[in-house]
């Protein structure tokens, strides 16, 4: 039974050295780009709502997207650019939306962000498309294969993958999380993809590292069950070894089991 849902949810307390991730990954990030400058694309009028596109050599082999996570209230895509050397190396072209951050964006409003932001890549770049992303990431990109997605290109979504993903968002309305994503019963439900229907022909992989907080480990093994009995072709991975914060960084690596499972 879960006393404290606040340490359930909790990532950096229980991740030694967690202080270290935030700076290795922004000096990653910005690295990256300097050796693969992006196009950057807007979608929107708020300053967030655009997207890092970065085109391989030749013609690319499809359109995979990577979309952050931080609770909905945390990071920009800056601080990911590193996670597209996978799929980039791998020929396809790689996009990294932002989005405009809780309390002054609802979960909903970041849902039809998203979707905003893969449509407007996908008509940039042709073939299909992969999905990932990473903690509230995963739900996001779990979101856009739902039966009721935003999203106009659901249709060209081959494969996605979500990455320690927070599937149902019920929980969260005992942490203290909730105070900026102001989530209401009715809210938590119409944005849980665990509570919604798959698209037909929809394939996932839940993936998450074994040394995660308990409630990843179920998050991620929750969606895959239930959309597996709702007819969808879904997986489950657990990580040896891995915790919150260096579970994605196999993204960066396009000989990794990660990038291989996401683009096969």
């Amino acid at each position: 039974m879960i006393t404290d849902w606040d340490d359930a949810y909790a990532n950096g307390i229980h991740i030694p050295d967690a202080e270290r991730f935030a700076p290795e990954w922004a000096a990653q990030a910005a690295a990256f780009r300097n050796a693969h400058p992006p196009n950057v694309l807007a979608y929107g009028d708020d300053p967030r709502m655009a997207l890092d596109l970065f085109l391989p050599a030749g013609t690319p082999r499809g359109l995979a997207v990577f979309v952050h996570g931080g609770y909905w209230q945390a990071f920009d895509r800056d601080s990911w650019s590193h996670l597209a050397g996978g799929a980039l190396e791998q020929g396809f072209a790689v996009a990294l939306p932002g989005y405009v951050l809780a309390p002054q964006a609802r979960i909903a409003e970041i849902t039809l962000q998203i979707a905003a932001a893969i449509d407007l890549a996908a008509a940039k770049v042709g073939g299909p498309i992969y999905l990932s992303g990473h903690s509230a990431g995963g739900h996001l990109v779990s979101r856009m294969i739902c039966e009721n997605t935003p999203m106009n290109a659901a249709a060209r979504v081959r494969h996605v993958l979500s990455i320690s993903g927070v599937h149902d968002l019920r929980p969260l309305l005992k942490t203290g999380l909730n105070d900026n994503l102001k989530l209401d019963f009715t809210a938590a439900c119409a944005e849980s993809p665990a509570l919604l229907m798959p698209r037909k022909a929809a394939r996932l992989t839940c993936w998450v590292g074994a040394a995660e907080r308990p409630e990843f480990i179920r998050q991620s093994a929750l969606l895959a069950n239930i959309w597996h009995g709702l007819g969808a072709d879904t997986a489950s991975i657990v990580a040896p070894d891995q915790h919150h914060f260096n579970v994605i960084a196999p993204l960066a690596d396009a000989k990794s089991d990660m990038v291989r499972t996401w683009l096969a």
